[in-house]
């Protein structure tokens, strides 16, 4: 009683000093789950999981990275050395991961969270990594699949929702993402306040895979923006137009847009961007390239023409094997288009 104690003062000390301390603590009692398992603790689910213990949620948590293991087992936070594992110990699973295959691998792998067989411990398992639609609609069927070991507040059988987000570090950060959700809509209701202890907003997107579908749709629109404001600034600035006026304009006229307005690609245009610190922070180009592949392939599988999609990919690819993969998305003005920087 004593060590649980101990652990309890430390991770509470933890979790509401300095960064953390601006942002409210929440309160699960409209949730029912209670028990909650995360695995991912990277840049994204690391400050996802922190907003969870801040909301009073028993965590279990796994990540291959064994310093950030210790690091929440110093905090009091119960450590896995496997999903399988997690799994056992909770009645929700969120994930947060690179690609589909460390996700497929997180489910199916020797070690999984489906190494049981057809008989699970989790009623929910929540998938929030950015992956294509085809890997989300079959992981929902293979939980469809499966025996809840133990009926638990009228859960028939254990359910999958896809739940990618937007907003990045910042927002996870903040408590303030939004959340597209794909799968069952009773599942999506029971899961919004456990959702919401992360984020500001859930939009429920339809069913399974509809979440991944909007998340990907979504990130290539933000790409082809992006492409199309960098390309028109550059050309102002070859035709001897400052990419100060041009974004005034932009914003007065109807070329207004989120990567004229809020994410200007201009060195020297708007502060506290990525391009007013030399691209660094933001979304990864890597990240984009990434994302307009996954879109790539889903418009070769269902036999959609998408122009725009092949060439933002082919762009963001080059700009990648140019050296330039770890720099904000918006460095395609600078690196791709030649574009200069510009002094208020």
């Amino acid at each position: 009683m004593a060590m649980m104690k101990i652990y309890s003062y430390r991770l509470r000390a933890l979790l509401f000093s300095s960064p953390y301390r601006s942002f409210p603590s929440r309160s699960f009692s409209s949730s029912p789950f209670e028990s909650v398992g995360f695995i991912g603790l990277g840049n994204m689910g690391s400050r996802m999981a922190n907003n969870l213990l801040k909301a009073g949620y028993k965590m279990t948590v796994h990540d291959v990275n064994c310093n950030v293991m210790k690091k929440y087992s110093d905090m009091g936070v119960s450590t896995k050395q496997t999903p399988f594992e997690v799994a056992e110990a909770s009645d929700v699973v969120i994930t947060m991961l690179p690609s589909s295959s460390h996700v497929l691998d997180v489910y199916n792998g020797p070690n999984g969270l489906l190494r049981g067989g057809n008989l699970l411990t989790p009623r929910l398992l929540i998938d929030s990594s950015t992956i294509d639609p085809q890997t989300s609609r079959k992981l929902s069927v293979f939980v469809s699949n499966c025996t809840l070991k133990e009926n638990k507040d009228n859960w028939e059988k254990p359910v999958m929702l896809d739940a990618p987000v937007s907003g990045g570090v910042v927002a996870a950060e903040a408590g303030s993402l939004t959340f597209m959700v794909g799968g069952s809509k009773g599942a999506y209701l029971a899961a919004k306040s456990l959702l919401l202890s992360m984020g500001k907003n859930t939009i429920f997107c339809g069913g399974p895979g509809n979440g991944s579908a909007a998340k990907i749709c979504n990130n290539l629109a933000m790409a082809v923006s992006m492409l199309g404001v960098s390309e028109a600034l550059a050309l102002g600035q070859s035709l001897g137009i400052t990419a100060c006026t041009l974004t005034k304009i932009f914003n007065s006229s109807s070329a207004r847009c989120w990567s004229s307005d809020s994410y200007n690609p201009v060195p020297g245009v708007m502060q506290g961007v990525p391009s007013s610190r030399n691209y660094t922070g933001g979304f990864a180009s890597k990240l984009m390239a990434k994302d307009l592949n996954l879109a790539a392939v889903s418009a070769e599988e269902v036999g959609l023409k998408c122009p725009l999609t092949f060439l933002a990919q082919n762009i963001y690819t080059e700009i990648c094997k140019d050296g330039h993969e770890t720099e904000d998305f918006s460095c395609v003005f600078r690196h791709y288009y030649s574009g200069k920087s510009e002094d208020n």
